[in-house]
């Protein structure tokens, strides 16, 4: 199988890596092991994940790929400069990192639980646990040697 024409995604019930050949994403996929039906949804989808409060978990802890969470708020002006950034590493890494933004100021208790105490700031989390935070308005370079590692 072309490695270019599959992506790789980790089952959420086993942990299992299972590829994905992407001109199947929108189909019901199974794991390889488990047979536990895969959540392919992120293979497709070219643009951050906006989270909140209710759905942080399902969307960022319970994530089949690794997840980069951008900390933000609207009338953040670094922020501002790191959101086209954002856009751009979720475009880029499609199906490989899903990119999301939290809404500090409309999602106090995950901005409180993370510690959140400037923004920007970017939590990295893989197989649902917590691994790295970048605080500030950053290169994006930085932001990819920071999360490189975690690609699948």
């Amino acid at each position: 199988m072309n490695q270019m024409n599959t992506r790789t995604i980790r089952c959420t019930k086993c942990g299992t890596k299972n590829r994905i050949p992407i001109d199947k994403a929108e189909a019901h996929a199974k794991c390889g092991k488990c047979s536990s039906p895969l959540d392919t949804s992120d293979l497709l989808n070219r643009s951050p994940v906006n989270v909140t409060d209710d759905n942080f978990a399902t969307k960022a802890l319970r994530s089949p790929i690794p997840v980069l969470v951008d900390c933000w708020a609207p009338w953040c002006g670094p922020c501002r400069m790191v959101g086209p950034i954002m856009e751009e590493l979720a475009e880029e890494y499609c199906g490989k990192i899903r990119v999301c933004k939290l809404n500090v100021d409309e999602n106090p208790a995950t901005a409180s639980r993370f510690r959140i105490s400037s923004i920007p700031t970017m939590l990295i989390f893989d197989k649902g646990e917590f691994k790295d935070t970048i605080v500030g308005a950053v290169p994006k370079q930085q932001i990819i040697g920071r999360i490189s590692y975690l690609i699948l």
